[in-house]
């Protein structure tokens, strides 16, 4: 096809011009046959490109982006000569690209790290068959992050004999033009001056100081939920470690030495250590369960951790700087590790084990290539000096996972099924994720292993004996159904919601029977509101006092399960039975410290008097639970957490005495039934008496004084609904008065 002169034109959209590719007309160019052209700007000066058809362009006229014409020097109107132009695959099929890569515009730098294996994938991707030229300018739209300049610094071309599978004896020789295929390898490396920060493999040179395995990937390992708990850890911990060791040295600096991760069980600490340990370029980590380093007999628990470390020791004093990092996983290290001389009684085994880690850690002879990664649920255990700088310096929360987090969960322990077409379609992840408010990794585990076994359990035939369908390989499908009736069943979370506990307390429902009802449970809402939305008031507390059997207790547990907190729990004296003071204020704090690991929680402090031990004859109440109990009142949430608490009172009396009413924001008073007309409006929303019977009660009570609890009520007509109907009414009313809550003079 002979040339043809064109104009040289603007890009006519955004997309076309992040495609990289020169635009024609679609009379233009049949651009299945031709998919490249040579545009010829000046005597010498000649440019591949790819071509790309738009009916937008103007016939005649060929468009390139703003980079594109900067790089080839071209003004628009001008007049250029364009030749189709085919690639020799013999010698013009590009083996591998090196690029420069910077911000396209400067001001939108930022330190986000750009993982280069994920940018060499999403390249290919999209500039595969694209025409590439030594010092070519592009643009690069990578995932989310901003846009970014490319230079074509250098490549070589494939020997035809690699592409085919066969063996090519020859190398790869540099050009100047060639063909980006689907498997060429792309490196990338920082432009000159340029701020951007490149992670992963395909790096270029700097690749080569990385400790970090290229390979890993947080879903193939079976992690979710932690982005940002590794993100945090690998700032801390393997910052200096990318780089050389003369750098590090130059600087002054020390490697980390130690991690701690903590947090509730079930949240993927242990698996989160070994996982470290796999994405490091090192040896393969020793893995110890605390316990098992202690020994029965005299100096081998200290000789155990002594073990742990000799290797490393070894190789520093062969290798020096150069010697590879050794990596020693503790679980459960609050075993061993326990704070020195808080063991009565005992041999001292524990404080020398502690003593003999410490030493190794961060002792006279220092260690400058070990990572000792610990894991515990109880971090208050472990010695102090344990968790100073230069020994488990980086102390990690792993808490329960939000979202996002129990998403990417889900989508690992249901990728095998949906690979397999054994997951219906009618599960959508993104729901299932909304409404585990409050699981572990291990309990979203769980409860897809509970989904799948009632799925496999339909497909049991219930005889004489247990057989299986035959065809119930293919017929096996876990359905929406299956994980709803898991979810209702079989797994609870562990800090979540008690639902049937809370069911317990309102087994009657709330009866409104007037606006004292109404006033308490909108105030409720508006607490409840307060804590999600208020960033001042972390912390909100209400007291519903008032008389005994007034149901403070059920508009206590109605508010908070009205709230829908991810986590709500009932802090009451009946599950406190026959505690020492001591075990009852372990019990209280650790309702509460459940409590701050969500990021809503509402607890109920239920009969508040009765925590204390109060009886008014003496008057005697346990001093130490109540000081436990008014500081963890007045304590806030760690930061990002909110806390409401409702507590219930029978007398406020006594809680003004003790200066505990100080502790709560507010107080709300919960009133006894006082009018007949009230009393009427209880018993119309029971349905307990026919409407003869209402009005004969109706006639009785008219006028009358009457203070009575609703739940003091309750009980009252129940008696009453026993006896024969002739006598109901008056029985119902003579058990009103006996109980002092009618007077009939």
């Amino acid at each position: 096809m002979a040339a043809k002169v064109m104009k040289a034109a603007r890009c006519p959209t955004d997309e076309l011009s992040l495609s990289n590719c020169a635009v024609v007309n679609d009379k233009e160019f049949d651009v299945e046959k031709i998919r490249h052209v040579a545009v010829r700007t000046g005597p010498t000066d000649k440019f591949i490109f790819t071509l790309k058809s738009h009916s937008s362009v103007v016939p005649g006229t060929i468009a390139f982006s703003l980079i594109q014409r900067k790089w080839a020097s071209l003004s628009l109107n001008q007049e250029v000569e364009v030749t189709p132009y085919r690639f020799d695959p013999n010698t013009q099929y590009l083996s591998s690209v090196t690029i420069n890569v910077d911000f396209l515009q400067k001001k939108a730098a930022n330190q986000d790290a750009f993982d280069t294996d994920k940018m060499a994938a999403e390249f290919l991707m999209q500039f595969s068959n694209m025409a590439l030229t030594v010092n070519q300018m592009m643009v690069f739209s990578f995932a989310d992050k901003k846009l970014l300049q490319l230079i074509v610094k250098d490549q070589e071309a494939a020997d035809l004999a690699v592409l085919k599978g066969g063996q090519s004896s020859g190398k790869a020789k540099k050009i100047q033009t060639g063909m980006c295929m689907s498997n060429t390898t792309i490196i990338f490396d920082k432009s000159p001056d340029s701020p951007i920060n490149l992670t992963g493999k395909s790096k270029g040179k700097s690749a080569r100081q990385s400790i970090i395995n290229p390979d890993w990937d947080f879903q193939k390992m079976g992690i979710g939920g932690l982005d940002k708990e590794f993100s945090d850890i690998f700032r801390r911990a393997f910052a200096s470690r990318v780089f050389p060791p003369e750098v590090v040295e130059a600087l002054g600096g020390k490697h980390v030495k130690g991690i701690l991760l903590f947090g509730p069980p079930g949240t993927g600490k242990t698996l989160m250590a070994r996982t470290i340990g796999k994405m490091l370029n090192a040896r393969e980590p020793k893995i110890v369960n605390g316990p098992e380093v202690l020994n029965k007999y005299v100096g081998e628990s200290e000789a155990n951790i002594r073990k742990l470390f000799a290797d490393a020791e070894e190789e520093q004093r062969r290798c020096g700087l150069n010697s590879g990092l050794h990596i020693v996983i503790f679980d459960e290290i609050d075993a061993i590790c326990k704070q020195r001389g808080s063991i009565s009684g005992s041999t001292g085994v524990h404080d020398t084990v502690v003593n003999q880690l410490l030493s190794k850690i961060d002792g006279v002879e220092q260690l400058n290539n070990i990572l000792l990664i610990g894991m515990t649920n109880r971090r208050d255990l472990i010695d102090e000096a344990l968790l100073r700088p230069g020994r488990l310096e980086v102390q990690m929360e792993i808490n329960l996972p939000d979202e996002s987090g129990r998403r990417q969960i889900f989508e690992i322990y249901v990728a095998r099924m949906r690979e397999n077409g054994k997951l219906a379609p009618d599960v959508d992840i993104d729901e299932m994720s909304i409404i585990t408010k409050n699981f572990s990794g291990a309990e979203i585990e769980g409860l897809v292993r509970a989904a799948q076994s009632t799925a496999m359990n339909r497909l049991i035939k219930a005889s004489n004996k247990v057989e299986v369908d035959p065809e119930a390989a293919e017929k096996v499908m876990v359905t929406k159904s299956d994980f709803l009736n898991a979810l209702e069943n079989d797994i609870k979370p562990a800090f979540g919601h008690q639902a049937e506990v809370f069911e317990s307390y309102i087994q009657n429902d709330i009866i409104s029977w007037g606006d004292p009802v109404h006033r308490v449970l909108d105030d409720g809402k508006l607490l409840v509101e307060q804590t999600k939305v208020s960033e001042k008031t972390p912390l909100v507390s209400v007291l519903l006092e008032g008389p005994a059997m007034s149901g403070k207790t059920a508009l206590a547990a109605r508010i908070a399960e009205s709230s829908e907190f991810p986590f709500i729990k009932i802090c009451s004296p009946e599950n406190m039975i026959g505690f020492s003071e001591s075990a009852k204020c372990q019990a209280i704090k650790k309702v509460f410290d459940d409590a701050y690991k969500s990021q809503l929680s509402c607890i109920v402090v239920d009969d508040i008097e009765r925590l204390i031990d109060y009886v008014p004859i003496g008057p005697r109440f346990s001093n130490l639970v109540l000081q436990g109990l008014i500081v963890l009142l007045k304590k806030p949430p760690p930061k990002g957490r909110k806390l409401l608490i409702i507590g219930t009172t029978s007398r406020r009396d006594v809680l003004e005495e003790m200066e505990m009413t100080n502790s709560f924001n507010t107080n709300i008073h919960v009133s006894n039934l006082s009018k007949p007309e009230q009393l009427i409006n209880a018993l119309e929303l029971l349905e307990c008496f026919s409407k003869k019977e209402m009005d004969s009660i109706a006639k009785k009570v008219e006028g009358k004084k009457l203070w009575i609890g609703i739940k003091k009520l309750l009980v009252l007509i129940e008696m009453a609904r026993q006896t024969d109907e002739e006598v109901r009414i008056p029985k119902f009313l003579s058990l009103l008065e006996e109980e002092g809550g009618l007077s009939m003079s």
